[in-house]
């Protein structure tokens, strides 16, 4: 399989006085604002590092779903947490805490199947950081 995606992001000024927007080829975002302040402090908008923690928990759950259907189990309720630390200038950290509700899966298999998910997730190959994870099965 092979497909393609889109998004734009379009920037009008200096760097930290300017303003910008980025969307999507879904339009899931359309023109969503982007400025200093929704990447250094907390104004209202989005930024890259937390599209990437969107796009890796998104990623990461969706596989760790496949993986354990080919185990011959079904989730009830996967949650993934994506948090990406940015420090001078670099993305030096991801943590995935993930939560499952899995039936009849033992929380060794369940650990075993969320670290393999973490490995071969496309969006864990492409980055070039460190990646932990924390997985909990819940009841």
């Amino acid at each position: 399989m092979k497909f393609t995606r889109k998004a734009n992001a379009n920037w009008q000024g200096t760097g930290m006085e300017g303003k910008g927007t980025i969307s999507t080829q879904s339009t899931t975002l359309d023109k969503a604002q982007l400025s200093f302040k929704t990447r250094f402090a907390d104004g209202v908008g989005t930024n890259p590092e937390e599209l990437v923690a969107a796009a890796h928990s998104g990623c990461f759950t969706m596989q760790l779903s496949f993986l354990l259907n080919e185990g011959g189990f079904t989730a009830d309720d996967l949650n993934t947490e994506a948090t990406v630390t940015f420090e001078d200038g670099t993305i030096t950290l991801i943590h995935l805490d993930l939560k499952g509700k899995v039936p009849n899966i033992s929380p060794e298999e369940f650990e075993k199947t969320a670290a393999k998910a973490k490995e071969i997730c496309p969006i864990s190959k492409l980055l070039n950081t460190t990646i932990t994870l924390s997985a909990t099965l819940v009841s």
